[in-house]
């Protein structure tokens, strides 16, 4: 997968103090692979991140496969499930009636009292006892959903941005300055919302926005390969640079097209996944 920047014969040239681009508008031609001659190709405008105000910088393809599939909230409930549950672990331990301390002689005689017979205190009968059967510690529910159930999750979830317009392609995540306020007004004056998840396409972030983002809690810095549902339905507005938009549809298309992804009980989540343009 490939860019090629196209010039438009309207072009009109921009110096650019901090980092230097081709002429505007740019006009960004991907080529896709798997390209269907039965859906159309979505696009978004790239942005700029050097300037408070938004500057659009051309038009990104979007492949259709991954971007204008038809939405499935099973399939988006299933992932979120699985991370929500793969990271919790239960640590509560009940006592049961031999870890109690105390009640080792029976607390009245067997007979002559009028009274049901018990041997102990700590039985689980008595208030205060052990419990029988209760809960022993650590416990999680840790379980493995299917490949084609997580490229699918993922899938649906970054369709589900792109529809309700919370996906924002960047050119790159240099800023000019590490003052955290150029971050926050960056985001209040394009009204990205609360929280705001940034998508680089490696994990050696750029130094300006690292410092300026370190003591921000609504504000994560995230490399494409730990891009998750999880964290996507967590905030408001996904971030991603040209080149981990790059990286991401490579590797959802290598595993939607690979040999085994059907293999297994979730391998009914590809039919009918595609959404006509002007469909109602």
């Amino acid at each position: 997968m490939s860019f090629r920047f196209l010039e438009t014969e309207t072009s009109i040239p921009v110096s650019t103090s901090h980092f230097e681009r081709p002429p505007l508008p740019l006009i960004t031609s991907r080529d896709l692979p798997y390209k269907s001659k039965y859906q159309e190709i979505r696009q978004a405008w790239l942005c700029n991140m050097d300037t408070v105000e938004e500057e659009k910088l051309g038009l990104v393809d979007l492949h259709p496969s991954i971007f204008a599939v038809m939405p499935r909230l099973d399939v988006i409930w299933h992932n979120y499930n699985w991370q929500k549950k793969y990271r919790f672990v239960d640590y509560v331990t009940e006592p049961s009636r031999a870890e109690l301390p105390g009640g080792g002689r029976k607390p009245w005689p067997q007979k002559g009292t009028g009274r049901a017979r018990h041997g102990s205190i700590r039985s689980p009968i008595f208030l205060g006892g052990g419990k029988a059967h209760g809960k022993r510690g650590p416990r999680t529910t840790f379980f493995m959903l299917p490949m084609s159930a997580r490229v699918s999750g993922l899938i649906n979830t970054l369709t589900c941005k792109y529809a309700q317009d919370d996906l924002v392609i960047v050119d790159s995540l240099n800023i000019p300055t590490d003052d955290p306020k150029f971050i926050e007004e960056l985001i209040e004056e394009r009204k990205w919302g609360v929280s705001v998840l940034f998508i680089n396409e490696c994990d050696i972030m750029p130094r300006n926005i690292t410092l300026a983002t370190d003591k921000m809690e609504s504000v994560t810095l995230m490399p494409f390969y730990g891009l998750n549902v999880y964290s996507m339905l967590k905030y408001d507005t996904l971030v991603l640079t040209l080149e981990s938009l790059n990286r991401i549809e490579e590797r959802l298309l290598f595993n939607l097209h690979r040999s085994d992804i059907n293999q297994g009980k979730f391998n009914r989540t590809k039919f009918n996944q595609s959404v006509l343009m002007n469909s109602d």
